[in-house]
């Protein structure tokens, strides 16, 4: 009972800490961190994001994380992999011992075990609205998570999704201040080196876009950096 009860006065401590993060990577960063500080045996963690059938590995603890991710990307299957890429499949899963799971994933067992991964754990990091992606744990001994590792772990995820979440939301509306910012200014100085109204200004703009295939904001940061249109 005392482990349990410091165990969540340190995740009620997690959740304050990762909401005051600054940025979208810290609080990523924080979130692996943390698997590695209060999970025990956990060796590396990582957050898997699968887009269009690639993968990508957001703030990896270890290289290990990477090559893992990489190699289910490469191969096409893997517990994360699975986790992240189906809707309905598994919000969590645990594996004991990696060679107990070749017949699962043939092509990624005998690989990962090459990478001295023991055993492993997963969690689907999800809102109401969304899946954000796979929160993974490592460990390179077989048998090392257990049950109330497991709990602990989708503790962890379920703070981590929130966090996620309302970090990205927040990088999302400062990108878009910022490139309005900057697309308002790069009007002005059309504006005031060619005579044109704020409309011309703006369709000058998005013309340059649309015949040169680059965005918006490109060009709007292109005329501020330059005084003109390229």
């Amino acid at each position: 009972m005392d482990d349990w009860r410091e165990f969540a006065q340190q995740m009620a401590s997690l959740a304050r800490d990762l909401l005051a993060q600054e940025s979208l990577d810290d609080t990523l960063e924080r979130i692996t961190a943390s698997a590695t500080e209060l999970v025990d045996d956990c060796d590396a963690a990582g957050i898997l994001i699968l887009r269009h059938n690639r993968v990508r590995s957001l703030a990896p603890t270890a290289q290990v994380v990477i090559d893992s991710d990489a190699l289910q990307g490469r191969v096409g299957e893997g517990p994360c992999f699975d986790a992240a890429r189906t809707p309905e499949g598994e919000r969590q899963f645990r594996i004991a011992d990696f060679t107990d799971e070749a017949r699962r994933w043939p092509k990624y067992v005998p690989e990962a075990r090459k990478l001295n991964l023991g055993s492993m754990m997963g969690f689907l990091l999800f809102t109401e609205d969304e899946n954000l992606g796979a929160l993974n744990l490592y460990s390179y001994r077989p048998g090392a998570f257990t049950e109330a590792d497991q709990t602990a772990g989708w503790l962890l995820a379920s703070h981590a999704a929130v966090a996620f979440s309302s970090a990205r939301t927040h990088a999302q509306l400062q990108e878009a201040i910022g490139t309005r910012h900057t697309i308002g200014e790069a009007m002005g100085i059309l504006m005031g080196s060619h005579r044109l109204s704020e409309e011309q200004a703006f369709a000058a703009l998005r013309r340059y876009s649309q015949d040169h295939n680059v965005k918006l904001r490109d060009v709007a940061r292109r005329v501020c950096e330059r005084g003109g249109l390229p």
